[in-house]
């Protein structure tokens, strides 16, 4: 009896630690933890480095010519992605597009704070608060 209680013990123990190296597996699923950003800072930094492609209100600038041409990001296939997701988009860029890697040039709370601004984009469906 001592040594099932013995064994009981050990994989209770094992189930824990196990439970324990995988329990953030979806927080961190894009590499990236997500953090707060300020709409407001963003929006000025957007205006000055997005809007040029992504158009004032994110849903890209007719006339250009772009292949494939950029992200309208009111969609629900931007807004619907996790923010770590679209930090490292705007972070490192998107290959074999316009959109460029922003690493560079803006730093890891700047971009927080663009992505920030880009949920202002969020289309709410009628009868949604």
């Amino acid at each position: 009896m001592r040594r099932t209680m013995q064994g009981t013990v050990l994989c209770a123990l094992v189930a824990g630690l196990c439970g324990l190296g995988f329990s953030n597996l979806g927080v961190k699923q894009s590499g990236v933890l997500a953090k707060e950003g300020d709409a407001v800072t963003g929006r000025e930094i957007y205006v000055n480095t997005c809007m040029l492609c992504h158009g004032i209100d994110g849903r890209g600038v007719r006339g250009l010519q772009f292949v494939p041409p950029p992200a309208d990001l009111t969609s629900l296939a931007v807004q619907s992605r996790l923010d770590g997701s679209l930090f490292r988009r705007i972070h490192d860029g998107k290959p074999n597009t316009v959109m460029g890697a922003w690493k560079h040039a803006l730093s890891d709370e700047e971009i927080w704070d663009v992505l920030a601004y880009v949920r202002t984009f969020r289309i709410e469906s009628p009868g949604q608060p």
